[in-house]
């Protein structure tokens, strides 16, 4: 009897690890989605580099640029956290 509760658990231990590599299969992803995905983490290393350079220049008129882009970058990444599922 133990044997079979024993197979059972590794049985649903193997369905477990199985069902995880499809979920992290890009394959499994719609096109759009994998496009989404992509394009939320260009916005958000865009945002990071802004910040950088932000902390670094010393032009007020560059500072005023950067602020405006880095709002820009702020409204799209909620525009694209607020549509998500």
């Amino acid at each position: 009897m133990a044997r079979g509760w024993e197979s059972k658990s590794v049985e649903s231990q193997i369905e477990a690890a199985e069902l995880q590599r499809d979920r992290s299969d890009p394959r499994s992803f719609s096109r759009e989605e994998l496009e989404q995905d992509q394009k939320a983490k260009s916005l958000a290393l865009s945002r990071t580099r802004i910040l950088r350079e932000l902390g670094d220049t010393t032009s007020e008129v560059r500072r005023n640029s950067l602020q405006a882009a880095l709002d820009h970058l702020d409204r799209e990444l909620a525009l694209r956290t607020s549509n998500k599922p």
